[in-house]
Formats: C-alpha cells, sequence, structure tokens
C-alpha cells in the first residue's frame, strides 16, 4: 500500500448549503424557471434528499432539462455569476484549511451534483480531480440527460472505484484514505475509508458516526493552518 486519498462532499460540507439546490434557485431568481412551478419542487427535492428518500433520477430529470434549453456559453456566463453571488459566500471558514491539510495526498472532490455546477467549486477550492454526476453532452450542448451512473449513495462508491480503477488503483491500494461529508447518503463510501470523518452531519450520520467512533468536526470557524 502506497499514498493516502482524501476525499470532499460538497454541498453541506465545504460549503453552508447545496449547490444543486442553489443553482435552481439562482435560474428561478435570473427568471430563467418559473418561480411557482419550480421554487416548490426544488425545495421538494432538496427535502428528499435531506430525508434520504431522494429519486436520483427523477430529480437529475428536474434539474438537468433546463440545461438543455440554453446555449453552453449562456450557461457558463451564468455558471460566473452564480459563483459570484452564491457558492463564494457559502464557502466555510475552515474548508480552505482543510483541503491545504491534504495537499500531499490525492485529493478528490466526490458530489452527487453534476459536472456542469460543481467543476468550477472544484477549481474555486484548487482540488484537482472531480468525481460527479455526469450530464451528458453533443456537440458540446447539454442534452438534459444524465450520462452513465449517477454518483449518488452507493453509485458514489462505484464511480469512485472505476475511476480508481483506470488509474490502476484500489481503494486499498492506499495507505490512509479519508472521506469529509456531512450526509446520512454518503455513508455507504465513509464505511469504506480508513479514516471517515462528519463534517456538521445530520441527524442520522451523527448517530452512526457516534455508533462507529468517527470524528465529527466544524468548518464554521477557521483551522490554523498546520493543525
Amino acid at each position: 500500500m502506497s499514498g493516502r486519498l482524501a476525499l470532499f462532499d460538497l454541498d453541506n460540507t465545504l460549503i453552508e448549503g447545496d449547490s444543486d439546490f442553489e443553482w435552481a434557485q439562482f435560474l428561478i431568481e435570473q427568471g430563467v424557471l418559473d418561480r411557482e412551478l419550480y421554487g416548490a419542487r426544488n425545495q421538494e427535492f432538496y427535502d428528499q434528499y435531506r430525508q434520504g428518500t431522494l429519486d436520483i433520477h427523477e430529480f437529475l430529470d428536474f434539474q438537468l432539462k433546463p440545461l438543455s434549453r440554453h446555449p453552453r456559453a449562456v450557461l457558463d456566463a451564468w455558471h460566473r455569476q452564480f459563483m459570484a453571488r452564491r457558492i463564494r459566500p457559502m464557502i466555510r471558514p475552515g474548508a480552505r484549511a482543510l483541503i491545504a491539510r491534504h495537499e500531499r495526498d490525492l485529493r478528490v472532490l466526490i458530489s452527487a451534483t453534476n459536472t456542469f455546477v460543481t467543476g468550477p467549486i472544484a477549481a474555486e477550492f484548487g482540488i484537482p480531480e472531480l468525481i460527479a454526476t455526469e450530464p451528458e453532452e453533443r456537440d458540446g450542448e447539454f442534452t438534459g440527460a444524465v450520462r452513465g451512473m449517477p454518483c449518488f449513495r452507493e453509485g458514489k462508491v462505484a464511480r469512485l472505484e472505476a475511476w480508481l480503477a483506470e488509474r490502476g488503483r484500489t481503494l486499498a491500494s492506499f495507505a490512509e484514505s479519508w472521506f469529509y461529508s456531512d450526509s446520512l447518503n454518503d455513508i455507504p463510501l465513509l464505511e469504506r475509508v480508513t479514516h471517515p470523518v462528519a463534517v456538521s452531519p445530520d441527524a442520522v450520520l451523527r448517530a452512526h458516526a457516534g455508533r462507529h467512533g468517527w470524528p465529527v468536526v466544524s468548518l464554521d470557524a477557521a483551522l490554523p493552518r498546520d493543525a
């Protein structure tokens, strides 16, 4: 075994909120999506995610369809505004220091949120690798469908294993591995690493972490760089 692997969830872990939810809210505020039709549905899906009852395919149909209605250049321009207005203010005070602690490790942002939303966020954090749900593209434009397996619950484990296999690695080939997450939905992957860490966890994950002796931490205050 050699090397170390550090996996970071994004939503409600490194940022104080959910980027998927916030993207839809941003499009509603821009007048791109109808507030009455999409606002309540967006909240409903978010609540289902938090409760562990989300149908990921139903959600992705809701979330990815708007991408297919607009040129990629327009979407990219909106995303730059989204980063400035929504995402950067949501970055938790201790997030960057936590990521910096693993600067000598293989760092991966791994998220159920799609790569269009998460790609620029991973770059913002300086995390070089991204595994996330992939929107289908045709000729550089989004079709509104999902490509391959969603990076969600057990699918997150499968996507990570496939990503590592492409590089001739397995989780077991690392001397140490970390996964930082807030969500009950990530318990399948948390159970696979050598250092599972619950970050401001939901009630179910907090109880699970307590039963298994996993550390529970908060990134809501700045962390010392060398702690």
